[in-house]
């Protein structure tokens, strides 16, 4: 099992201004790094991230979100054909540092709502999208995790259940899925049910508050999580996804309009040692 620390916390793109940051983070003992891919413009910060990474041994996964015009759920098969493209070339960048796996909503549009539920339509249009973006990913030799939200920031995979459905129509071995503990909190009634339920297709965890703060200091059921995981024998990543105030862009995305800790450091450190004593 390695345990990740996902730098949306400081930065929506990664470059030589977030070293000492690395640094912290694998002195703290962290075995990854998670890396935003919003970017996709050059390849450089991603191929000198990988220099980096290999120093200080650290492995790494990725984060990367779907916009409206890059929709793989989208009626429209040229927006559909645009999502596949966006995605080999995060796969791309992915490959400049190494990464294991691409995680995220990457199966439609982050806060755009159609006013209904998800249709059959819909469905099959994402099947048939990650079904290519899946062999992209194959042949670049990167995983695809696909991240299911709570309704209230999107409508077609909110559950466990419609996520692991979703998985097992796309029938690829480089396209699983993972598990939010903020998503889950919200839209499960019991974490080790939910993931007993999709444990078969899940290679990638994120461990988030309630509040999106320091884990194990707010309302997630970290014992029911967590025996939920052991009980699975899941071995993957754990990654901890925080979001605080630094990035006034992705503090407005995310919701997050208050300090939700005292410092950065602080909650990298006091959330993995949780994690450890946690799976112990």
């Amino acid at each position: 099992m390695k345990i990740g620390m996902n730098l949306l916390l400081w930065t929506d793109h990664v470059s030589a201004a977030q070293d000492a940051i690395l640094d912290t983070i694998k002195e703290l003992g962290y075995d990854a790094v998670e890396i935003p891919i919003f970017n996709t413009s050059d390849l450089k910060d991603y191929a000198r991230l990988g220099k980096r990474l290999q120093s200080l041994g650290l492995s790494a996964t990725a984060v990367t979100v779907m916009g409206p015009d890059i929709n793989p759920i989208s009626p429209d098969a040229k927006i559909r054909a645009a999502a596949v493209a966006y995605l080999d070339r995060v796969l791309e960048c992915g490959q400049q540092f190494g990464c294991e796996i691409l995680c995220g909503p990457l199966h439609s549009t982050i806060g755009v709502f159609s006013g209904t539920g998800p249709t059959e339509t819909e469905f099959q249009h994402g099947v048939e999208t990650l079904q290519e973006a899946a062999q992209k990913a194959e042949a670049r030799g990167i995983k695809l995790a696909i991240e299911y939200l709570n309704r209230f920031e999107n409508y077609f995979l909110t559950t466990a259940a419609q996520t692991s459905r979703f998985i097992k129509a796309v029938n690829h071995p480089s396209c699983k899925m993972m598990y939010d503990s903020f998503h889950a909190h919200i839209e499960e009634k019991d974490q080790a049910k939910a993931i007993a339920s999709c444990a078969a297709d899940t290679i990638h965890v994120h461990i988030s508050e309630n509040d999106r703060g320091t884990p194990g200091t707010g309302q997630v059921h970290w014992d029911s999580f967590f025996g939920g995981l052991k009980q699975s024998g899941y071995d993957g990543y754990m990654t901890i996804e925080a979001f605080g105030t630094a990035l006034p862009a992705l503090a407005a995305a995310t919701r997050v309009w208050r300090d939700l800790f005292p410092d950065a450091t602080g909650l990298c450190r006091e959330g993995l040692g949780f994690i450890k004593k946690s799976i112990r």
